[in-house]
């Protein structure tokens, strides 16, 4: 059986800060469900938002976070994470992250401006941010003696103390399939640490990759630990519309550096939605371009940033210009077509400023995590820095305990389980789920939509419960199982909210409360 002193189950920005951390002090496991770098923090275009220029305050970052969050962010939260966000930036720079560079900034890094900042505060790597992070901390992760990299381990659930007939009910370890060989480990661990991101593919559009199928958020339900404001899954407002582009985010940093959104008649909109126009919070720009498709029966509607020259997007955008002419669109002469799609689970595991949840011993930190920075919309470039600062406070609290003595954990019994005759219910299953998410569970939503989701998510678990129970598991299984869960919590936490606020909009319920409460779910033992 495996052993570590903490196991971080996830390999994004969140998972690979903490296993540098910690492992200066401790033997650190990591488990990632694909390869290293197979993440959504790779995918992050845009940048991370921190104040680093005198032309910036703190305050300002904070009021820009508080208002994209229409007030269901926890102030004394976003002020810590905002009041982090240098040293944060610092560590990134120290570990060799190669940030763009411009001498004309009183920082020496050029810095961008994204939808809801009221000032220029992203520091960035071109267009690929998260890859250059990514790549930059998974080489000092392979190359740490004390942390023990397991790729292709799919997490199963969480092994606590409540499920091994304890008293307590910390948590112990975990079952984990090892796809490559098809059997389920054990491993054991002084505290885990859920660094799984969010639940994107619950829809059938979105930016995300496949990896994304909340099981952080899933198995920390399963063991009692409470979630948060779920119905607020961000769509970002321009993914790439092409029938050979899957998932490709074109960046928010686009409109930042003077993109316009237009009808395909050439007629800009954005201005009638919001004074702000192409730079209000990304909940604005979303609902206005799924309120001019729908008015005007449009499949997609287009960015240009074409009045800037050739020479400036290349330099600030090479990834994407070089994926847009890889299609046959030449950004530089021509609008981009685009459409939002799922990007963010602003909810998640309920946690406190040290990452804790309600089980002792387990830990969330980023996209999987309810810290209460993001609130009804998250702000541009906030993700990754929630992901930095958390890691830190999350390493900090586990440091500073003292070990416990942990019970002989069982091996994962499938004797009574036989071999599935056939995978077409997963297959079925998986796609009938995303699509009536998208279509009932989207960006405009009614009473009557979410009930018509509820009753279909209730069949799928029926069908899915019974295959788990009987079956020998797979990959695909347990992330439909998953899956289906987060669209559980998502519809519930929608029914509970008689309002309409960021990123949930209701027609039933149209008008926004004066006294806004997060909504917090809380599961049953199982």
């Amino acid at each position: 059986m495996p052993q570590f002193e903490t196991l971080i189950i996830g390999s994004g920005l969140a998972g690979l800060t903490l296993a540098i951390k910690l492992a200066e002090r401790q033997k650190v496991g990591l488990i990632t469900k694909r390869s290293l770098l197979d993440g959504a923090s790779g995918w992050a275009q845009g940048g991370i938002a921190a104040v680093l220029s005198e032309n910036d305050t703190l305050d300002a970052h904070i009021q820009d976070t508080l208002t994209a969050g229409a007030g269901l962010c926890d102030e004394a939260v976003t002020r810590y994470v905002v009041e982090h966000g240098k040293a944060a930036i610092d560590w990134l720079i120290d570990q060799g992250v190669p940030f763009t560079k411009d001498s004309s900034t009183d920082v020496g890094y050029h810095l961008t401006r994204e939808g809801g900042h009221s000032r220029r505060r992203i520091i960035h790597a071109a267009d690929a941010t998260g890859h250059a992070v990514q790549e930059t901390l998974a080489m000092r992760v392979l190359r740490h003696p004390n942390i023990t990299v397991l790729e292709n381990h799919m997490s199963v659930d969480l092994i606590t103390g409540r499920k091994l007939g304890l008293e307590d009910n910390r948590c112990y370890g975990i079952y984990a399939l090892n796809s490559l060989k098809d059997e389920v480990v054990t491993i054991s661990a002084q505290n885990i640490i859920l660094a799984t991101g969010g639940a994107g593919k619950v829809y059938m559009y979105t930016t995300n990759p496949d990896t994304s199928t909340g099981d952080g958020i899933a198995m920390a339900w399963r063991a009692g630990c409470r979630v948060a404001n779920m119905e607020f899954i961000q769509f970002h407002p321009t993914c790439l519309y092409h029938p050979h582009a899957k998932s490709f985010l074109i960046s928010e940093a686009v409109r930042g550096e003077g993109g316009i959104l237009k009808l395909p008649n050439g007629t800009r909109f954005m201005p009638g939605h919001d004074e702000r126009a192409e730079l209000a919070p990304r909940d604005v720009v979303a609902r206005a371009i799924d309120f001019e498709m729908k008015k005007h029966g449009l499949d997609c509607v287009y960015l240009d940033i074409s009045h800037q020259s050739d020479e400036f997007l290349q330099e600030h955008f090479p990834n994407i210009y070089a994926r847009c002419l890889s299609l046959g669109i030449n950004i530089s002469k021509e609008p981009i077509p685009v459409v939002p799609a799922a990007h963010y689970t602003c909810g998640g595991v309920v946690t406190d400023l040290h990452a804790r949840t309600d089980v002792e011993n387990l830990y969330a930190v980023g996209e999987t995590a309810y810290s209460g920075l993001h609130g009804a919309n998250r702000l541009a470039s906030n993700s990754l820095l929630e992901c930095l600062v958390f890691a830190d406070a999350a390493v900090r609290d586990i440091l500073n305990k003292p070990p416990h003595a942990s019970p002989l954990l069982p091996a994962w019994d499938e004797s009574r389980v036989t071999d599935a005759d056939e995978q077409i219910v997963i297959s079925h299953n998986w796609a009938e789920l995303r699509h009536f998410m998208w279509d009932y569970v989207g960006i405009v939503r009614t009473n009557k939509r979410l009930q018509r989701a509820q009753h279909r998510i209730q069949l799928l678990q029926d069908e899915i419960g019974e295959y788990y129970t009987n079956f020998h598991i797979s990959s695909d299984l347990l992330e439909l199982r998953n899956l289906v869960l987060n669209a559980e919590l998502i519809v519930q936490s929608a029914l509970l909210r008689h309002e309409s606020r960021g990123l949930h909009f209701s027609k039933d319920y149209p008008d926004t409360l004066a006294n806004p409460q997060p909504t917090i779910l809380s599961p049953g033992i199982c």
